[in-house]
């Protein structure tokens, strides 16, 4: 999509003016365009249907097209809402060949957060999954002309907003790759071209330099497949007076999970490629760090490997010792994203981070508790979680804080050979595993991200295709941005 922004009111002889139609809401345009005004008048009054939230039409008006979008009512203009219209727009004016329009963005108001998430969904709208087959042609890129009578005080919001969009649908397009195509070196190599577009420093570690630095968790699951791993960090400096690191960014780069030998179902596989979700996820947030250049220094932290199995794969009731020192009987293979996150905190942790922030498509219980409509979440530092929770709200990214008892991190505990273990059993699953990786985090501020629920999309929905969503690629992000305020 290519944006430009107008200067001044100028409509072309082919543009055509998208319009956001409030029900309860009548803006006077009659000294800026006197016969657009009367269209829009005309359709208030004829058909006020139009104006409710959803719903978008297209009027050839002797004046030229306009396209409405209805926002409901005014109070209850959200963030979500501005998001999910702002990629509806994208997909009719698509849908409908307008290959050129001018976007009066002041209707679609409702503050800056508004203002920066319904470009979000422009730019989310106009994601396509790549595909491999013979002849498929790609849409025709859209050209949105840009106009607002008080741009000085909106531009940055919707800037910001579409750095938002297409880091978010960056993380998309890794999580949607087939994992025969994105594989741990495959991964690092992504994270190497993102850090060179921004200059930023990247070291990719493969297996000898992991053996080195004693990450027993990380090479436990990695012996499973010829697949060499990778241990990729970037460090983004935005304070570079200090030589503390602010936060760290944790992912899980897990590019392919059969389950080893706890070993998944056929259908469980089929959409095993974005067990690599959580890296996706930390790389499109530091795009948007990056592109933004916060006062905060950051790193980001990706253990790679796939869970498969072969003669020398981990085994369950085997015994690891993780990069901490801290033992682990395996009690599961499939609880592989725990193991390999346990080395990548303990890395962050000793690198001084002053917060660690790790996401993850971890477990399946998050499914079951939380579904696809929020992601679940764990912490050992109310402040932090508050901080997470406020920049979720802000990016229209719903998330839900888990309890974090003793009585749960007993169950972690309990091994008759080893300091941990790494699967209780089924009851409080979401929980016991957040609580495995903050044994790793320690006395560190840290929360854990559980997205397996909404990573991923079965089904088209109001901002996407089916697939990898991004999800909380704008959230830690923000989050981040705000540490950098403090």
């Amino acid at each position: 999509m290519k944006i430009s922004w107008n200067e001044k009111w100028d409509r072309g002889s082919d543009e055509t003016v998208v319009y956001g139609m409030f029900s309860d809401q009548r803006e006077d345009l009659g000294s800026m365009d006197e016969s657009l005004a009367q269209v829009l008048q005309s359709v208030q009054e004829k058909h006020p249907a139009w104006s409710d939230a959803g719903s978008i039409h297209i009027l050839m008006a002797r004046a030229g097209d306009v396209v409405i979008a209805g926002l409901g009512k005014k109070e209850n203009w959200s963030v979500k809402k501005a998001e999910r219209t702002g990629a509806s727009l994208y997909r009719f004016l698509a849908k409908e060949k307008v290959n050129s329009s001018l976007l009066l963005i002041d209707s679609f108001g409702g503050g800056v957060d508004c203002y920066a998430q319904f470009a979000a969904g422009l730019e989310l709208g106009s994601y396509e999954v790549d595909t491999y087959k013979q002849n498929h042609k790609r849409k025709a890129e859209l050209h949105v002309k840009v106009f607002s009578e008080s741009r000085k005080s909106i531009e940055t919001a919707v800037q910001s907003g579409l750095v938002q969009g297409k880091a978010t649908n960056e993380a998309r397009r890794l999580v949607n790759t087939p994992a025969n195509f994105m594989t741990p070196s495959i991964l690092a190599e992504e994270a190497l071209r993102l850090g060179s577009e921004y200059d930023v420093e990247v070291d990719v570690y493969g297996k000898e330099e992991i053996e080195s630095m004693e990450m027993g968790a990380l090479l436990a699951v990695a012996k499973g497949s010829d697949e060499p791993p990778r241990f990729i960090t970037m460090k983004y400096r935005g304070n570079p007076d200090s030589q503390e690191w602010d936060a760290a960014l944790v992912g899980k780069g897990l590019t392919y999970d059969s389950g080893g030998y706890s070993l998944k179902t056929r259908d469980g596989m089929k959409t095993m490629k974005m067990d690599m979700g959580g890296a996706a996820t930390v790389l499109g947030a530091m795009r948007i760090i990056m592109e933004e250049k916060p006062s905060v220094n950051v790193m980001a932290v990706i253990p790679s490997t796939e869970n498969l199995i072969n003669g020398q794969a981990l085994k369950p009731g085997d015994v690891i010792t993780s990069m901490s020192g801290k033992t682990i009987e395996v009690l599961n293979t499939d609880a592989e994203g725990r193991l390999i996150l346990a080395d990548a905190v303990t890395y962050a942790r000793q690198a001084g981070a002053k917060a660690i922030i790790d996401v993850a498509t971890l477990t399946g219980a998050a499914v079951v508790a939380l579904g696809s409509v929020m992601t679940a979440a764990i912490t050992n530092d109310v402040d932090l979680m508050s901080e997470v929770h406020d920049a979720s709200e802000r990016a229209g990214e719903r998330v839900w804080s888990l309890p974090n008892d003793e009585d749960y991190k007993d169950m972690v505990k309990k091994s008759d050979v080893a300091d941990l273990n790494n699967s209780p059993g089924r009851q409080a699953g979401t929980i016991t595993a957040g609580l495995f990786i903050g044994e790793f985090a320690e006395d560190t501020p840290w929360v854990h991200l559980d997205i397996a629920g909404t990573a991923w999309q079965e089904g088209r929905t109001a901002v996407g295709p089916r697939g990898g969503t991004g999800t909380m690629v704008r959230t830690i992000a923000e989050t981040v941005m705000n540490i950098g305020k403090r």
